[in-house]
């Protein structure tokens, strides 16, 4: 499928906004607090990937299929400690450690991602289908 799974648009999306004011009310701002909070995992995890593997910080000194071998073997071997590791102290560290300055930093760089192309009601229609989903019916 092509596309862009965005948010809905007019409601509250940041996980901050939830934890000042009330809860979410009504599917669009449970489902829009769904992504958030799935959006800052990612984002944790990618930080500490980077963290982890210095050498993902040079990457642009290799050529692209270096990258993308590089890429996969960092990934296996965070997998890997991921799942045998008894203690996974670096996305434990960045977990306990995040700050304003992370949902600042994601307000400043937030693109609109209308779809309006190909795929745009199948989309819609996923994204529909996920709400109705979160709200257990």
């Amino acid at each position: 499928m092509s596309g862009y799974l965005g948010t809905y648009k007019g409601e509250r999306y940041h996980i901050p906004d939830f934890y000042r004011d009330r809860q979410p009310t009504g599917p669009r701002e449970v489902f829009n607090q769904a992504h958030s909070s799935l959006r800052n995992v990612i984002e944790r995890t990618f930080g500490v990937w980077k963290k982890k593997w210095k050498i993902l910080e040079t990457m642009p000194n290799f050529s692209f299929n270096k990258q993308v071998k590089i890429i996969i073997a960092t990934m296996a071997l965070q997998n890997y400690i991921t799942r045998y590791a008894q203690c996974h102290c670096h996305f434990d560290e960045s977990k306990n450690h995040q700050d304003e300055e992370t949902h600042k930093e994601m307000d400043a760089n937030e693109e609109s991602h209308e779809t309006n192309g190909p795929g745009a009601q199948e989309i819609e229609l996923l994204r529909n289908q996920i709400t109705t989903g979160l709200m257990g019916d």
